[in-house]
């Protein structure tokens, strides 16, 4: 008798773990979210689920295929939709995310000629896609700005000519601003500010950017972004905003004015790693996390809340990974798991994240087999929760 009353608390016990969790009942009762890694060898989408406790990776389901060299990928707001550029057939390609996290494609849109990165805003009213080539041109290079539509599919695409080398594009959370890396030649690389219509996704040049002229002629000026800049992003108060420099190590910094207009931290720029190439800031817009490719690291630094100064103290030491790290980014669910894509040895790193300091400890079974070159990878959570963020 006694047993049978501790067996039925024990399972009422279980249960109501799994509510405070936000994850259901059934198989998925430990997967707190997912995974999606695109990969260029072989043009498929590597699927993983993530383990809640531990952060460990494993399959889900078969490799998806995806178009000819895709390259970068974004998940929508929800989480329940996926967008991947496909640089070799200059698309970009919707997925599904199923019940069981595995994607389905649904639909395929063209897009300017060698597309080469990809944001959405916060609201998932408008997808940004940069691209080298304008169909039937030599340049320069421009922005598609697709609709999206109620069913997450996307409208008709809107173009509008940018720098000569746009490589990276960032929507803002709060103030409809857009920021494009253009990475033209020393002493030309730049970022384009534009204020965003919130009725058609439409770029007008906030104050210090303009493009005049048309065709391979378009002129453009913006806000130096060092030699080689590679990577965008910012933090979540849209205060400031980030790039990292390739050729010279470094990461640059920038305070956002009111009219979106951009100006360099005073103490910048901040050092790296050899090559750094890709960055990414966590969920509590506390710490940044930039992939060094030439020295198969991740590094952090701490976001100072009132100058947006990032600093090395926390994450000064740098993290081994893979070889040849192209992207990082961290589970949106828990905000404790950040992953890495290795091109050169096929896997992806795992690394728990410790919020209150930044430290990285490797996530057990680490590094996880990722095959045919990956190039870049999305996380997104396991149904939906209210913060976004849970703790265990």
């Amino acid at each position: 008798m006694k047993f049978d009353k501790i067996s039925r608390f024990a399972k009422v016990s279980a249960v109501s773990l799994a509510m405070v969790l936000g994850l259901s009942s059934c198989s998925l009762d430990y997967v707190v979210g997912y995974v999606y890694v695109t990969t260029a060898k072989t043009g498929v989408i590597n699927q993983y689920s993530i383990d809640f406790q531990s952060g460990a990776l494993a399959p889900l389901g078969t490799p998806v295929q995806a178009g000819n060299n895709p390259v970068r990928l974004v998940a929508s707001p929800t989480g329940q939709f996926v967008y991947v550029v496909n640089q070799g057939d200059s698309t970009v390609q919707e997925f599904a995310v199923q019940s069981n996290g595995t994607l389905i494609s649904k639909n395929t849109y063209p897009t300017g000629k060698t597309p080469t990165a990809i944001a959405i805003d916060p609201q998932g009213k408008f997808l940004y896609v940069t691209f080298l080539y304008q169909t039937g041109t030599s340049g320069p290079g421009g922005v598609s700005i697709f609709p999206v539509n109620a069913d997450n599919s996307l409208g008709t695409a809107l173009t509008q000519p940018v720098g000569l080398n746009p490589v990276g594009v960032n929507v803002s959370y709060f103030n409809h601003f857009v920021y494009v890396l253009d990475q033209e030649p020393s002493p030309n690389a730049k970022i384009l500010g534009f204020s965003q219509n919130t009725t058609t996704g439409a770029l007008t040049p906030v104050p210090g950017t303009t493009v005049t002229g048309s065709g391979a002629s378009t002129v453009t000026t913006g806000y130096a972004a060092g030699v080689t800049p590679s990577a965008i992003a910012e933090e979540l108060t849209a205060r400031f905003i980030y790039v990292t420099d390739q050729a010279a190590n470094q990461l640059i910094g920038y305070t956002v004015q009111a009219n979106g207009s951009l100006v360099p931290m005073i103490n910048g720029p901040f050092s790296t790693g050899l090559f750094p190439i890709y960055l990414t800031i966590d969920p509590t817009g506390k710490l940044i996390y930039v992939v060094n490719y030439n020295a198969n690291t991740v590094q952090g630094y701490a976001i100072d809340s009132i100058t947006g100064t990032p600093s090395g103290s926390v994450g000064a030491f740098a993290t081994p990974l893979g070889a040849g790290p192209t992207c990082v980014t961290i589970d949106p669910s828990l905000g404790t798991f950040l992953y890495t894509s290795d091109t050169l040895d096929n896997t992806v790193t795992g690394e728990r994240l410790t919020p209150n300091t930044g430290a990285l400890a490797a996530v057990q079974n680490s590094p996880f087999p990722a095959a045919g070159q990956p190039t870049c990878l999305t996380a997104v959570p396991n149904g939906s929760h209210a913060s976004q963020i849970i703790t265990p």
